[in-house]
């Protein structure tokens, strides 16, 4: 069986973690199963990386030494943690030693050209993986498991040129995955491959994005038609909600890819919505399970929805950090392609639409955004729209949070908006906005940020999803 194992952040934190991973393939290996592992950056170091990019950007000399050192230091500590034989130690410390002397160069560079291109932050932000993923190459050689290890762009994933974002050219990507990583398998070869990053046709370094080292390890899942991809993280699975809210809340044994995508989008801790994409038209599934109790079966994601005899809701997520936009106006009613106009605006602006209802008079429209674009939105909107005898107000509240309720079994069951509402009137919560799309997986409201908790643990309660 082939089985894309992908590693979080967290998972390759320490030394100790790193050895857990090398174990955790050999023993699948040793089954006889075909291993490529994808590997992502060690927890808050992209976020360094992109700090000392912008420091460059501003010509700041005096940060590079200490910098520098810094992330060199962290990263000789876990391969010392993680190494015993001094010569996979020796060979490691060499390959992290040299990347770090490429990365000072690269920031020095930048200082002297005092300006930071979205081609030249993304090479910097992929020196994390190319610093972990040696680790987890090396941790793998000291307990005496064939490995290689390889930047996304040399296991064969290609893109766009959409800096910071870019969109991978799957048939070329799938054609070259294959030809690169499956006789390495065929060999007994582990491939070890760094998540977030991949490159141009030209050779040109690009990064895929919030998600990106789930998003490698599906493309390569595709590619290779892996029947199984994990992703390995600190937590069980996908649960009903969020653990913190809801004390009893539950892992999810099985999902679906759209219900996980619902999900996602609403603040659950799941995958990125983009990582399920290479998998929609195949057999592989998804397990997401815990690197600290891999005995646990975890959640697993599949592409068929299955639902149980009475089940609706699955999970209630919150989205937090929203803000809510209203658009209102006499001038609104039956003139074509208003909505147009206030999405083309926003689209304009880089400005990320999260919900939208309209109500039937189509005096108003009502719009979700995260609340840190908030005032750019509102001001760009003003800008535009007022004063031309359409739109006769733009109001907007920064203190509210969206609650969505997630699960298959809703699609065609009548009353589970009734009930679910009734459960949050109960608490006495005033919904200031609803959204529902076709697909009848997901309702999704607006309230106070203050009674955020309590909507969410009203329909948990309400939908008895402690229960299972």
């Amino acid at each position: 069986m082939k089985i894309v194992m992908k590693f979080g952040g967290t998972s390759v934190a320490s030394g100790e973690n790193m050895r857990r991973i090398a174990n955790l393939i050999a023993s699948q290996t040793h089954k006889g199963n075909m291993i490529v592992a994808v590997v992502s950056a060690l927890d808050g170091v992209t976020e360094k990386l992109l700090e000392a990019a912008e420091k460059a950007e501003k010509r700041d000399k005096n940060f590079i030494h200490s910098f520098k050192q810094e992330l060199l230091n962290r990263h000789l500590k876990v391969a010392d943690e993680a190494l015993k034989k001094t010569s996979v130690r020796k060979e490691i410390q060499k390959i992290t030693t040299a990347t770090m002397d490429e990365l000072e160069k690269v920031l020095t560079g930048i200082i002297y050209v005092g300006e930071l291109t979205p081609r030249s932050r993304d090479y910097i932000l992929s020196f994390g993986e190319r610093l972990s993923t040696p680790i987890v190459y090396g941790a793998l050689k000291d307990i005496g498991v064939e490995a290689c290890f390889l930047t996304g762009s040399e296991a064969g994933i290609v893109t766009d040129s959409n800096f910071g974002e870019a969109v991978p050219l799957m048939n070329v990507t799938k054609l070259q995955v294959r030809e690169r990583l499956e006789p390495l398998l065929g060999k007994g070869v582990v491939p070890v491959v760094t998540g977030f990053i991949a490159a141009t046709q030209d050779g040109v370094t690009t990064t895929l994005g919030r998600g990106g080292s789930d998003y490698t390890a599906t493309i390569i899942g595709a590619a290779l038609a892996a029947q199984e991809v994990w992703i390995w993280t600190d937590v069980d699975g996908l649960m009903t909600s969020d653990p913190k809210i809801v004390p009893n809340a539950k892992t999810l044994p099985e999902i679906s890819f759209k219900e996980a995508l619902e999900m996602a989008v609403f603040g659950a801790k799941a995958m990125h919505p983009r990582a399920l994409e290479p998998l929609m038209d195949g057999d592989t599934i998804v397990r997401i399970k815990n690197i600290f109790n891999p005995e646990n079966p975890g959640t697993t994601l599949m592409k068929e929805q299955k639902i149980k005899p009475g089940a609706t809701v699955k999970a209630v997520t919150i989205l937090k950090d929203v803000a809510l936009i209203n658009i209102s106006g006499a001038g609104m009613i039956g003139a074509p392609g208003t909505a147009a106009k206030v999405f083309e605006v926003l689209g304009k602006s880089n400005i990320n639409i999260l919900m939208i209802s309209q109500g039937a008079s189509e005096a108003n429209i009502s719009l979700v955004v995260r609340r840190s674009v908030l005032e750019k939105a509102v001001n760009a909107l003003e800008v535009a729209l007022l004063g031309r005898g359409l739109i006769s107000e733009i109001t907007a509240e920064d203190d509210v949070c969206a609650v969505s309720a997630v699960g298959a079994g809703m699609k065609n069951t009548p009353g589970i908006a009734s009930k679910l509402f009734t459960a949050v009137a109960r608490k006495g919560i005033n919904v200031r906005m609803i959204a529902q799309g076709s697909s009848e997986l997901n309702i999704s409201f607006v309230v106070k940020e203050v009674d955020g908790a309590a909507a969410v643990k009203a329909i948990h309660e309400e939908f008895k999803l402690s229960e299972g």
